[in-house]
């Protein structure tokens, strides 16, 4: 079964995916998005240096709809930022600490956090350790940091690696 199928939950993310893509949710694409869905990863399984293995789905949703909201809430702030005094902004960096040791955690860490406007993730330390973002309006550094563990890392770890 593995052989066949072997991202189970990347096959009808795929196909989601493909959906939203072509705008259009006919038989013949739904098809088409579940043929790709499960092709691609059986094609490139050779290139995946680790399987992934999660422990809660359900935590991973969770996490999907936190950054969807934050999203949403940061376009509105970045918006208010730019429109309003510009002079203001207090942009940082920050170097945030990881506790991830899944390359797969870590990169949707770093997008989650470059997919959330205001935040963009900088560079990731050789020894994967430290994750520098830079922020275009942050009072409080260690704040922020803190704010990127437990909103993000923190369901990122339980689902990916689980103790």
């Amino acid at each position: 079964m593995r052989r066949l199928l072997p991202h189970p939950f990347l096959t009808p993310a795929l196909a989601v995916i493909w959906l939203l893509l072509v705008n259009r949710a006919t038989p013949g694409q739904v098809l088409l998005g579940l043929a790709l869905g499960w092709a691609i990863p059986l094609f490139t399984l050779r290139f995946w240096p680790e399987t992934a293995r999660m422990g809660r789905p359900l935590t991973l949703l969770r996490f999907v709809a936190t950054v969807l909201y934050d999203i949403i809430v940061a376009n509105l702030m970045v918006a208010r930022l730019i429109l309003g005094r510009p002079e203001r902004l207090r942009p940082v960096f920050v170097v945030v600490p990881l506790a991830l040791t899944s390359d797969l955690a870590i990169s949707l860490l770093a997008n989650a956090i470059c997919l959330t406007p205001g935040t963009v993730s900088a560079r990731l330390a050789p020894d994967r350790r430290h994750l520098l973002v830079h922020a275009l309006d942050a009072a409080d550094p260690e704040q922020l940091a803190a704010a990127l563990k437990r909103r993000y890392e923190a369901p990122l770890r339980e689902v990916f690696e689980p103790c």
